[in-house]
């Protein structure tokens, strides 16, 4: 209920009330009702003193001064007045009441009134509420939400792992706090910063931290807001989010997904695309226009600067760049820190240590593995959150829950087993892979069974020699299937190996310009504008030599990882008997099979399990290899 609504219920009560209040002191005192009859009976007997008559109403008082009230009947009695006089009963009469002038015209125009108070009532509705926004005659007005200064509470304190990318926007605080001292020597503050970066690095918290140290008001929209089905709309509220923001100077504005709103012109045809120029023609105009705008400064946050039209970066508009990149150890240190002041913690609990094995994550990450830990926590009873929650909690993010509920059979558990070994053996053997940290056939996710590989470091880029043992271990699971079912007896299992296997491949030939054959150059595809569609920037020939390239190296990495299984395939049977007895085994187990010694018992969980890293998602994607591998056992994709 909007305060339109609550306003016109208030007064209807207060109209309620008074209306009571007025009746109860214009009726007098209370009086016994008599019928006619018991009237006539006390006239006849000398009991009334007085009457009065008014209408159908005799109000009266009886010698012993007590009141009462008769309604008389609709039968006309002529005799009345007679017996009245007869018996010296003292007979008055009432003026008809009379309305005053003010009164005759309010109940004249009260039905009008009415309908104009309810007309305004819909209308302001419609058209958002007393603030004017948020109706469906208010698609022109800004959708941006202002915070208030007191209402930012975030400050640089509350942002971690970002210290490069906090010392870049520290200026602007400074010019929102005192601006003479930019201005004396005629330096301008940048009026656009763009932050980019991977999502959930922290953009969006490090816009509202800036607001939060200068103390100003912040307004907040998604680009998003600003785009609907109708011409013209979406630069209508950019004209009247700036106008409200150049109120409230100095502020800041942050655009949330820019890209939604600030991609390159020109690129499409129809409405839709016609709004979405019209809105960033109008944004371009409002942030270095003839009218300037000084004191409002534009944040905007995108995870793809590359697709923002060249007008929108030039300077003048956007002047600065801020790359919010995924943390490194010392930044995921300092940002377990952060969210583990709101959690109870034991004593043996250390944010180094946890930082060392999540490479890769992010703040988000970091954020969501504390949660995770902290609800595995209260699952258990427990009064504090210890490492071994952040050991669950870190295996439920980067390979899915335990699927507890989905029953194996021990033929379908023994390929598993087999699938794994071959994933753990190979990746173990070849040069310049990550070490084996997890080997388990428990079905998490959509696998039914998963081979961790951890990173014993940060690393910002990849060796031919990494990639293609990354490639050999992708390809160990469907080999070790193919040696103990033969090759009629492979499963569906190593459908998501060979898709990263075969782009890993691909990328090794026409991007990263590791084909000897083909040399260091790009031969990827441009895209034309149109969606789905994209040209082919090389001819037939060279496609066909590509193919060739990229099943030369998939070949060249399948024989060597056959050649690894074979050599020990003593090692890949008792692995295969260590996982079904155990279900999963730790690095230190893999050490003893792979020495060819007994198998130590699972250990007690310790603090060391978390040393070594983590995988970043799981998967390499595209255009990177991953810092680390998880792969997925049969019928981890169909």
């Amino acid at each position: 209920m909007n305060d339109m609504a609550k306003n016109l219920v208030l007064w209807l009560v207060i109209a309620a009330v008074l209306f009571t209040v007025f009746q109860n002191l214009n009726d007098p005192a209370p009086r016994d009702e008599l019928n006619y009859s018991e009237f006539m009976q006390d006239v006849q007997d000398d009991r009334v003193k007085e009457v009065t008559i008014d209408g159908q109403m005799i109000r009266g008082v009886r010698e012993d001064n007590s009141n009462f009230v008769v309604v008389m009947p609709a039968v006309l009695d002529l005799k009345l007045m007679d017996t009245l006089l007869d018996h010296h009963v003292q007979v008055k009469g009432s003026l008809p009441e009379k309305s005053s002038l003010w009164e005759q015209l309010l109940v004249a125009s009260f039905p009008i009134l009415l309908f104009i108070a309810v007309f305004i009532f819909f209308m302001r509705q419609m058209q958002g509420g007393a603030g004017g926004r948020g109706g469906p005659m208010s698609f022109a007005k800004s959708k941006a939400r202002l915070l208030g200064e007191d209402q930012v509470k975030t400050t640089f304190a509350d942002v971690a792992g970002v210290d490069e990318a906090k010392e870049d926007v520290q200026e602007l605080v400074e010019f929102l706090k005192d601006p003479s001292r930019f201005q004396r020597l005629g330096g301008r503050i940048p009026r656009g910063v763009l932050m980019a970066g991977p999502p959930g690095t922290g953009k969006t918290l490090l816009a509202k931290a800036i607001a939060g140290e200068a103390k100003v008001p912040f307004f907040s929209i998604s680009g998003s807001d600003f785009v609907e089905m109708f011409v013209g709309v979406g630069a209508s509220r950019v004209r009247d989010m700036f106008d409200q923001a150049k109120k409230q100077a100095p502020c800041i504005i942050f655009i949330d997904e820019i890209d939604a709103v600030g991609r390159h012109r020109g690129g499409g045809h129809g409405g839709g695309h016609d709004e979405r120029e019209q809105t960033l023609n109008q944004l371009l105009v409002e942030m270095d226009g003839f009218e300037g705008s000084e004191g409002v400064i534009v944040i905007a946050a995108t995870n793809r600067p590359d697709v923002l039209d060249k007008a929108l970066l030039r300077p003048g508009r956007f002047d600065r760049q801020v790359f919010v990149g995924l943390p490194d150890i010392r930044g995921r240190e300092q940002i377990l820190k952060v969210h583990m002041r709101k959690v109870p913690m034991d004593d043996k609990v250390e944010a180094g240590i946890i930082a060392r094995g999540t490479p890769g994550f992010s703040g988000a990450d970091l954020a969501n593995l504390v949660n995770e830990a902290a609800l595995f926590a209260a699952r258990a009873n427990k009064r504090v959150v210890t490492m071994e929650e952040f050991e669950k909690a870190r295996d439920k993010i980067l390979m899915g829950a335990e699927r507890k509920s989905m029953v194996m059979s021990e033929k379908e558990k023994e390929n598993t087993a087999y699938h794994e070994a071959g994933h753990a053996i190979v990746g173990r053997l070849v040069p310049e892979h990550d070490p084996v940290h997890k080997v388990s056939i428990i079905p998490r996710g959509r696998a039914l069974g998963v081979t961790q590989f951890l990173p014993e470091e940060d690393k910002h880029s990849h060796s031919k020699r990494s990639i293609e043992s990354m490639l050999c271990s992708l390809f160990g699971g469907r080999i070790a299937e193919e040696m103990t079912l033969g090759f009629e007896g492979v499963t569906t299992g190593a459908s998501n190996d060979i898709e990263r296997a075969t782009d890993l491949a691909r990328n090794m030939v026409t991007k990263w310009g590791l084909s000897e054959k083909l040399g260091p150059l790009h031969y990827g595809e441009d895209e034309n504008g149109y969606p789905g569609m994209a040209a082919q920037q090389y001819s037939g020939e060279t496609s066909r030599v590509i193919d060739e390239e990229v099943r030369r190296i998939i070949d060249s990495c399948y024989g060597k990882a056959k050649a690894i299984l074979e050599e020990n395939r003593d090692i890949l049977e008792a692995m295969k008997d260590a996982l079904m007895e155990y279900e999963t085994i730790d690095s230190e187990q893999v050490d003893d099979l792979m020495a060819r010694r007994k198998v130590r018992p699972p250990r007690d969980w310790h603090d060391s399990s978390f040393g070594g890293g983590s995988s970043a998602d799981g998967a390499a994607d595209a255009d990177k290899p991953s810092d680390s591998t998880t792969v997925g056992g049969p019928a981890s994709q169909h």
